[in-house]
């Protein structure tokens, strides 16, 4: 455990995986964190405090300290955090820590760090006058004002520096859908559901289109996800063939590190994905070979998929290799990252696996399973019904 209040050894810090601090301890239960930035000089520090009664850790973000510098920081920083932890222990915290629908957002990002949840937020909320609404005043028609400006912010269809570039589209509803879950879970973190029909019930504008989440269509046979493998650049080739393999959304497949996989039992361990909730997979001999051959020779804390020169994959850099193998396939133009994860999911219902073994496979919820792929459970009932006939 480093000594932060020493300057040198905390200019000497790395950045650590899945952007955690690294922790000084301050007394029983209370620690001082810094994680360090991985642009320019300085960091970001944390205090965390053990709750004994709930049996868990309250973490707070409190800053880079910009204005102070050299011993100034560390002095205020440990001031900030025994005094952040006194609060915690005496059951202050919302008083003095969560006050606008930003603070309650920021909090929600410390239980769920690195969370696709902070690019919604940095987009759709910190920069809107929403965020500087208090708590304790918030109401069903702010929640509905801010939900009518993001449905008509539009979406973004390519990602360039370059302004001219830049191709924007209508945002549609299921693209609202995903956007206001990240608001829905912070402010459910901190306020209790309004009586219906009230102005208090800020839930109720929050509410998600129905019927925007449509099942999903477009399937890809197993020899089609032969074409598109052998049609896709050297680059990407390895990262669209485990997208084939496993049934895992594309952002936590391209979040794996090669510390996640254990060759010896065949495990893989998947921690950063939508729900949160680090879940752990036995693969199947063939596909730990091929797992074994993308972490050779790597360091733990790298990506076991990675671009050359080792940066990791993300939705803005797999789309336009998978559109370009996707035309050189002769493939629907429709398909992408998301096609392939559906089209081994419906394999795994159509091989008659459990479909609770599925959800868990594919770190969903039996529900969400059914929803979309019932109706493949329904066609194998029928024709099993079928084979009943005398």
């Amino acid at each position: 455990m480093p000594d932060l209040s020493r300057i040198g050894e905390r200019e000497k810090l790395k950045p650590k995986a899945g952007d955690e601090p690294h922790w000084h301890r301050l007394r029983q239960g209370v620690y001082l964190g810094y994680r360090p930035s991985k642009k320019k000089a300085g960091g970001t520090w944390f205090a965390r405090f053990y709750d004994a009664d709930a049996n868990r850790n309250a973490r707070k973000r409190l800053g880079d300290y910009g204005t102070l510098s050299g011993h100034e920081v560390y002095k205020q920083a440990k001031a900030d955090a025994e005094t952040w932890a006194d609060t915690v222990e005496s059951g202050g915290e919302r008083a003095r820590d969560m006050v606008t629908v930003k603070d309650a957002c920021e909090a929600y990002l410390e239980q769920k760090p690195g969370s696709i949840a902070e690019g919604v937020f940095r987009r759709h909320v910190y920069d809107d006058p929403i965020a500087k609404v208090m708590l304790d005043k918030l109401r069903r028609h702010h929640l509905k004002a801010w939900r009518k400006r993001l449905e008509q912010a539009p979406a973004l269809v390519t990602r360039t520096k370059d302004p001219e570039k830049k191709r924007m589209k209508q945002r549609s509803q299921s693209t609202v859908n995903r956007d206001m879950v990240p608001l829905r879970a912070a402010l459910g973190l901190v306020l209790k559901s309004g009586a219906p029909n009230t102005d208090a019930a800020w839930q109720e504008a929050l509410r998600p289109f129905k019927g925007a989440d449509r099942r999903r269509e477009l399937y890809l046979d197993r020899d089609e996800r032969k074409k598109l493998i052998k049609a896709t650049c050297d680059e990407a080739r390895p990262f669209i063939r485990a997208l084939c393999l496993l049934p895992l959304r594309p952002g936590a497949l391209a979040g794996l590190k090669v510390s996640d996989f254990d060759k010896r039992t065949r495990a893989l361990t998947i921690g950063k994905d939508k729900n949160g909730n680090p879940r752990q997979l036995t693969i199947p001999q063939t596909t730990a070979d091929f797992f074994e051959l993308q972490v050779e020779d790597k360091l733990p804390a790298a990506s076991i998929f990675s671009r050359t020169g080792g940066a990791a994959w993300n939705k803005d850099t797999w789309k336009h290799p998978i559109k370009d193998a996707v035309a050189e396939a002769g493939l629907p133009g429709a398909a992408a990252a998301y096609t392939l994860r559906h089209s081994v999911i419906t394999d795994l219902i159509r091989a008659r696996l459990p479909i609770l073994t599925v959800a868990q496979l594919s770190g969903t919820s039996v529900a969400m399973i059914e929803k979309h792929y019932g109706h493949l459970v329904r066609d194998d009932a029928e024709d099993a019904l079928a084979t009943l006939a005398l």
